[in-house]
């Protein structure tokens, strides 16, 4: 797949076209998210996203996250009302819900999203106590202080796509467990970029700009998620352009899963696997050595990483109740570093607590 392939080989139309209505399978869904990381480490919105989901279009659920050093963390997880799908030019290219909107400008170049709502606010060490927890569709504790928040982002996508096609026609010659992993990740088309972009955030009652790195993700497709039994996720884009991305699930009894990832280089994207996954196995706001190892057919590309500006979702009921991290890292290759994305998820039993 060379540089020039930014769809990542699906229709150049994908990207750009928003379901325009309800499908009619009532499972079938269309979900955005970013995730998007200040250049400097001074705030992360890991998972930014919105989730329209045919049994309840006319109130898609958005996600939003917000992490601060020294622990300080916001959140909303709610519903609708559902955005008109039309841009100025009436092109099926806006994906919107409550306070969160995604613009297509240019399918597999270019985005923009908007956020403004008023989030629920507390700190990591909170929420690993389980004193903080903000799920759509659940109770939700009254007494949490509320804060206004309100951002904006252009981006321009610097990686090709990295896909996973796993429509109709792609399916046959699966074999049971691997037609399992497929629909964890999703039973239709998905596409993934790292991005650079510039934005404002307006918070305490102040505005400033920033510069940031992250990556963006879009799909469309049927996810059934009863036999998700964990994953490590982990992507990044570092100061000269290479790249790196990478999704597993543990492995099953007989040793077989799902291990995607890749490399990007000189203007090349290198398929490959991962090795030695950091699945979560600790509970700890920041400071967790999340090392990463890709083999290509360059070799085995090393990245040292360090989790920070942590959020985590402790019994989380979108993840079979499991524990779930969703933060940055710190990443370092050849003497550059930068922040980029990690979610993690793993059953309670595996995970220690430490702080």
């Amino acid at each position: 797949m060379g540089g020039s392939d930014w769809s990542g080989g699906l229709d150049p139309a994908l990207d750009g076209q928003m379901l325009p209505g309800a499908p009619d399978d009532p499972e079938m869904r269309e979900s955005a998210s970013i995730w998007l990381f200040e250049e400097n480490g001074e705030f992360a919105l890991p998972r930014i996203g919105i989730e329209a989901v045919g049994n309840a279009w006319d109130a898609h659920r958005y996600d939003c996250n917000v992490a601060f050093p020294g622990g300080r963390i916001l959140r909303q997880s709610a519903r609708g009302p559902t955005h008109s799908t039309l841009d100025s030019e009436g092109r099926h290219r806006v994906l919107g819900a409550g306070g969160l909107q995604f613009r297509c400008i240019e399918p597999f170049r270019k985005w923009e999203a908007s956020f403004e709502d008023t989030v629920y606010e507390s700190t990591v060490a909170e929420q690993i106590k389980g004193n903080f927890r903000v799920y759509c569709d659940s109770e939700i504790d009254p007494s949490l202080k509320r804060t206004p928040l309100r951002w904006n982002i252009e981006l321009e996508n610097v990686t090709p796509g990295w896909t996973h096609d796993y429509r109709p026609d792609k399916l046959a010659e699966l074999s049971e467990g691997d037609l399992i992993d497929a629909g964890l990740m999703g039973l239709g088309w998905r596409v993934e970029h790292t991005f650079r972009g510039q934005g404002e955030l307006t918070i305490d009652g102040e505005t400033r700009s920033f510069n940031c790195v992250g990556n963006r993700i879009h799909r469309q497709g049927v996810r059934p998620m009863g036999a998700f039994r964990g994953h490590c996720w982990q992507a990044a884009v570092f100061p000269d352009g290479r790249a790196f991305g990478l999704c597993t699930y543990p492995p099953r009894e007989d040793g077989t899963t799902f291990n995607q990832a890749y490399v990007y280089q000189d203007g090349k994207m290198y398929p490959g696997k991962a090795l030695n996954p950091a699945f979560l196995r600790r509970i700890i706001p920041e400071g967790d050595n999340v090392p990463v190892e890709i083999e290509t057919e360059l070799g085995i590309t090393r990245i040292e990483g360090v989790t920070a500006l942590s959020t985590f979702h402790l019994g989380n009921p979108g993840v079979n109740g499991m524990h779930n991290n969703q933060g940055a890292a710190r990443y370092s290759l050849d003497g550059m570093t930068t922040y980029g994305m990690i979610e993690r998820s793993s059953p309670a039993e595996l995970c220690e607590i430490v702080g």
